[in-house]
C-alpha cells in the first residue's frame, strides 16, 4: 500500500527534477544559431543548419519514445529517469568539446534518442498518486515545465552573454545532472513488478489502436502542441508588425512569450483540481474552446500591450489542456500500460513540435500572420466541439475496463 505522504513527496521531488530538466533545455537550445555561427563556423545556410539542429532531435525522440515506454513498464519509470538524466548530462558536457557542425548534429540525434525524463516523471507521478488526487498532481506537474521554460532563456541569455555559448552547454549539463541525482536519490516507485514479459513496440501500437479513447487523446495532445508551435516562428515578427522597434523587439517578444508561461503557472493546478470535480473532458473542452477564441481575438490587436494581455488570458484557458489530457490518459489506460501510454503521448507531441514551426513558417510566408491566428483558433474550436460530442468520460471508462479484461 502506498504510504499516504509518499505521493506528495514524489510530486515535489519530480516537480523539481522536471523543472531542472526543462530549464537546462531552454538555457542552451534557443541559442543554437549563435553557437553554430560563432563557435562552429557555420557562415552560410545558417537557417537550414539551425532548423536541422532543432528538428532532428524531436524526430529522433518521437521515433524512440515507444521503446523507452516499453522498458519503463517492464523495469520501472525510475530507471528511465536515471538513464535519461545522466545520458543527457553527458551529452551536454560533450557538446562543449566539439568543433564540427556535423558532429553537433550527431549529438543532437543522440539527445533525442536518449531523452525521456519528462514523460517518465509524469508516468511515475500518475501511477503512484491516488486516483482522486491525480488531476491535482498532474496539474502541478504541468507548471514545472512552464516554469523551466520561463527561467531557462533568462538564465541562458545571461550565461551566453557573460560566459559564452559553448559554456552554456556545460551549464545545462550541470543542471540536468542535478535532475538525474534528484531522481536517483529521492524519487520512489512502490512495489513495481518486473517479472512480466516486455512487449514489443509493434504490440504496444496494436494495443493502443484498440483503445479509441486513448487514440483520441493522442490526437488532442499532438494538436495542442502543434497549436503552440505553429506560432513559434511568427510571434517575434508579429510583435514587430504591431509597431515595436527592432531595438526593443527581443525584450517585448520575451514578455509576450513569458505571459503564457506565467498564466500556466497560475491556472494549471486550479484546472487540475477543477477537473477532479466536474470531469476532465469538460476541462479539456473549456481549455480548447478558450484557446481557440483567444487565438481568434489576437487577430484584432493593434498594440503590443493588447497582444500581451490577450496572450496571458489565452494562457489561463489553454493551461487546462495538458493536465486534462494527462489525467484522461490515466483514466483510459491500465496501470501496466502507463509508461508506454505517456511515451506514445511524447511521440505525438514531439512530431507536433517538429511540424508546427515548419508549417507556421510556410503559412507566415504565404498569408498575413494575423490570419494564422484565425486558422489556429478555428482548429482548436473544432477540436473542442469534437471532444464535446464524443462523450469522452464514458469512452475512457469503457476503454480502461476492456484493456484490464484483455
Amino acid at each position: 500500500m502506498t504510504q499516504p505522504y509518499s505521493w506528495k513527496r514524489n510530486l515535489i521531488v519530480l516537480w523539481i527534477g522536471v523543472f531542472f530538466c526543462s530549464t537546462a533545455y531552454s538555457v542552451s537550445i534557443p541559442f543554437i544559431p549563435l553557437f553554430l555561427h560563432n563557435d562552429l563556423g557555420v557562415n552560410s545556410h545558417l537557417e537550414m543548419w539551425s532548423g536541422f539542429a532543432f528538428g532532428i532531435t524531436f524526430l529522433a525522440s518521437a521515433l524512440i519514445a515507444p521503446y523507452w515506454g516499453s522498458l519503463a513498464d517492464k523495469y520501472g519509470r525510475k530507471p528511465m529517469l536515471i538513464r535519461s538524466g545522466f545520458s543527457l548530462a553527458a551529452l551536454y558536457f560533450i557538446t562543449f568539446f566539439i568543433h564540427d557542425p556535423y558532429v553537433f548534429l550527431v549529438l543532437r540525434v543522440f539527445q533525442g534518442l536518449l531523452a525521456g525524463y519528462v514523460p517518465a516523471a509524469i508516468a511515475l507521478v500518475a501511477t503512484n498518486t491516488p486516483e482522486e488526487k491525480s488531476g491535482y498532481a498532474l496539474g502541478i506537474m504541468a507548471t514545472s515545465g512552464a516554469t523551466g521554460g520561463i527561467m531557462g532563456p533568462l538564465i541562458g541569455g545571461t550565461v551566453s552573454h557573460y560566459i559564452g555559448n559553448r559554456e552554456s552547454f556545460v551549464f545545462s549539463g550541470c543542471i540536468v545532472l542535478v535532475a538525474a541525482l534528484i531522481a536517483t536519490f529521492f524519487a520512489t516507485e512502490h512495489k513495481f513488478n518486473r517479472s512480466g514479459v516486455r512487449s514489443s513496440v509493434l504490440d504496444d501500437l496494436k494495443h493502443a489502436s484498440h483503445n479509441k479513447a486513448f487514440l483520441t487523446l493522442l490526437g488532442m495532445s499532438g494538436l495542442a502542441m502543434f497549436s503552440v508551435m505553429i506560432l513559434e516562428p511568427l510571434l517575434t515578427v508579429y510583435v514587430l508588425q504591431l509597431g515595436t522597434n527592432e531595438h526593443d523587439a527581443s525584450l517585448q517578444s520575451g514578455i509576450v512569450f513569458s505571459a503564457v508561461g506565467i498564466a500556466t503557472l497560475i491556472a494549471a493546478p486550479q484546472w487540475g483540481k477543477f477537473g477532479s470535480r466536474i470531469g476532465f473532458s469538460k476541462v479539456l473542452f473549456i481549455g480548447l474552446l478558450g484557446g481557440g477564441i483567444g487565438n481568434c481575438l489576437q487577430f484584432f490587436v493593434g498594440h503590443i500591450a493588447e497582444f500581451g494581455i490577450l496572450r496571458f488570458v489565452y494562457g489561463l484557458f489553454f493551461a487546462g489542456v495538458t493536465p486534462a489530457i494527462n489525467a484522461m490518459i490515466v483514466k483510459s489506460t491500465e496501470t501496466s500500460f502507463r509508461g508506454r501510454a505517456f511515451s506514445l503521448n511524447q511521440s505525438a507531441t514531439q512530431f507536433a513540435t517538429m511540424l508546427g514551426p515548419v508549417i507556421g513558417g510556410v503559412l507566415g510566408g504565404i498569408i498575413p500572420i494575423k490570419w494564422v491566428f484565425i486558422i489556429n483558433g478555428i482548429m482548436l474550436m473544432i477540436a473542442a466541439i469534437l471532444v464535446k460530442r464524443q462523450h469522452m468520460e464514458e469512452k475512457m471508462a469503457a476503454s480502461k475496463a476492456a484493456a484490464e479484461q484483455s
